[in-house]
């Protein structure tokens, strides 16, 4: 049946959009140079100043695995938590979990393909198989009081199956509700979201797990991630994931580029009336300290162009001849 304009839930202009800062984990670790410790602390630190306060900091993944994020632990350490702010982890496996509650994180953040043969790329086990671990995962998050969102890779589409039905999605979330999750964040991995795949997944999940809360992440691939951000927002999604400047990209997937920049998000979520509570012009200083430090240039446009109001003096521009 096809959707109609009732059936949306669109969030109110003037309500808080929770930012979650992924460039520290999803960003760096697609890096094949090694970023120094003090750097990624550094960014991270920047990154606050500019007023985020959820972040998904690193990834407590086999060294081996993502040799990028083999400092998890003295990155946690060292950086300044700011007060209200939310720290998660993403991990993949009990190893994982154990390594994330030692280092203090607030939550973490889980992943499972909805495709088979991404999980299998990814964490070489079948999505089953993926589940039924996370038994003992949750198990041990909960007694230690860390949070928990669910995460699901390729919710929009698979590099190696192509279509990925709605349903599937929605069956893996319910399975993530059944296990203790509060949340789940649906992964665009390799940006095949488009806003009829957004909206066909975000309905599946609150008729098959409702109450279940819902976050995006998406990929800017093919340049549709921010108008996939506005399919969100009329479906009443309140939570989105974005990377500073851009970078981003899953190792274990082909053609995967950068996050959604999370300097463009707040800039569209601001002009659009809505509150982020961060500072455009520190998260631009942010985005370029990253790219100073990856020695670069990134994909962000914001940070190029600076807000819409900049104001440049016209004496130093130059005049049309004639």
């Amino acid at each position: 049946m096809a959707a109609t304009e009732t059936d949306k839930h669109p969030v109110p202009e003037g309500a808080r959009i929770t930012v979650c800062e992924v460039g520290p984990r999803d960003g760096f670790q697609i890096e094949a140079s090694f970023i120094p410790t003090e750097k990624k602390i550094e960014i991270i630190n920047a990154l606050f100043v500019a007023g985020l306060r959820h972040m998904q900091v690193t990834s407590f993944v086999s060294p081996r695995a993502v040799p990028q994020l083999a400092d998890a632990e003295t990155v946690l350490a060292g950086i300044d938590r700011p007060e209200g702010s939310m720290i998660t982890a993403l991990i993949p496996n009990l190893r994982g979990a154990e390594r994330a509650v030692g280092a203090g994180v607030d939550a973490v953040h889980t992943v499972v393909s909805a495709s088979e043969t991404h999980n299998v790329k990814n964490v070489n086990r079948s999505i089953d198989a993926s589940l039924g671990d996370f038994d003992a995962v949750f198990a041990l998050l909960k007694s230690a009081g860390v949070g928990i969102e669910g995460g699901i890779a390729t919710a929009f589409g698979c590099p190696f199956e192509g279509i990925v039905p709605p349903e599937q999605v929605a069956r893996i979330a319910k399975i993530y509700q059944q296990l203790g999750a509060t949340s789940v964040g649906l992964g665009d991995t390799t940006g095949m979201a488009t806003p009829t795949t957004v909206r066909a997944a975000v309905r599946a999940i609150r008729a098959e797990a409702p109450g279940l809360g819902i976050g995006l992440h998406f990929h800017n691939t093919r340049g549709v991630g921010l108008a996939c951000v506005m399919t969100g927002l009329e479906e009443g999604v309140t939570h989105y994931d974005a990377s500073v400047g851009g970078l981003g990209g899953c190792p274990f997937a082909a053609s995967a580029t950068g996050n959604i920049c999370t300097e463009d998000l707040v800039y569209l979520l601001n002009e659009s009336g809505y509150n982020t509570g961060i500072d455009l012009d520190a998260l631009i200083t942010a985005a370029t300290l990253t790219q100073e430090v990856l020695g670069r240039e990134l994909p962000g446009q914001v940070m190029k162009s600076g807000p819409r109001l900049r104001r440049f003096d016209p004496g130093l521009t130059e005049r049309a001849a004639g």
